[in-house]
């Protein structure tokens, strides 16, 4: 965690340097502060992204050397990731989110195209789509595996070893640029979806369905529909920003709905048994 802070720090520094020094040399001027403006960028979203290869590396260094266990320790018994796992993963969180967008569109009908052409968001799909892989696969790892299991093995309260890594994940996702009520039903459909994923982990002793879901869930935002002004530089349509004025307390219980909701119909699409998408322990 700490190396993955370091890294990203660095990394982050390092790019809205950069992206300074190309404005002033092409004559751009900043609408905001220069990392808001950077990581706001396609070339900061893609820099923000490669930093998470900086969890891979800290989780490798504490199982080699502190641990003395193998990287793929933390996958699960098998030491493989399950492929049928992560693919009905994806695919279940593909369906609900798709159920999301359109309950999100009944309740805030304001859909605009993005400003990314065609021919370039065919372009950087395949790297979106792999750089998206490397995020969520290594949040999985850490919130969802190292967290988790090291937890699990010291305290056998669920409230402890699985709430704690729960917390955190949702914590992290707090916004300064949102009101009170919008970072609240943020973070209530945030920690739904990783309970969900926790469950999921839990069921089938692998983190492959959790990488399906969890990609499934951030390929929506990053590429389809996106709800976040300063990360949908490669999506292409922008809803209304979450971050944006005018949102009422209602809404925000009405998003919190919507979150919830979708993450339970995860859960039924993936554990229920006569769900065709169901799965089993790896």
């Amino acid at each position: 965690m700490l190396f993955w802070m370091a890294t990203t720090l660095a990394v982050l520094l390092g790019g809205t340097y950069a992206f300074v020094v190309w404005r002033a040399s092409t004559g751009g001027t900043a609408a905001g502060g220069p990392v808001q403006d950077f990581l706001a960028s396609p070339e900061g979203i893609l820099t923000a992204l490669v930093s998470f290869a900086g969890i891979w590396i800290g989780l490798w260094f504490a199982m080699r050397f502190v641990h003395r266990e193998p990287l793929a320790a933390l996958v699960g018994d098998s030491r493989r990731v399950s492929w049928p796992g992560f693919l009905k993963g994806l695919i279940a969180v593909l369906i609900t989110s798709l159920l999301s967008e359109i309950l999100l569109y009944w309740l805030q009908p304001e859909i605009a195209r993005g400003a990314i052409g065609l021919s370039t968001w065919l372009l950087f799909l395949v790297p979106i789509v792999l750089l998206a892989l490397l995020q969520t696969s290594s949040e999985e790892a850490l919130f969802r595996g190292y967290l988790l299991r090291g937890l699990a093995n010291r305290f056998n309260n669920p409230l402890i070893w699985a709430g704690l890594p729960l917390l955190l994940f949702s914590a992290l996702h707090w916004s300064a640029s949102s009101t009170l009520a919008i970072n609240a039903c943020v973070l209530v459909s945030i920690a739904s979806f990783a309970l969900v994923l926790t469950l999921l982990v839990y069921a089938t002793g692998n983190l492959g369905v959790a990488f399906g879901a969890h990609l499934g869930n951030n390929l929506t935002g990053f590429l389809l529909i996106s709800h976040q002004e300063s990360y949908n530089s490669f999506a292409l349509f922008n809803a209304r920003p979450l971050e944006g004025p005018g949102w009422t307390g209602f809404d925000a219980v009405l998003i919190a709905a919507i979150g919830i909701v979708s993450s339970l119909l995860t859960a039924v699409l993936l554990l229920h048994p006569r769900s065709p998408l169901r799965v089993r322990p790896a």
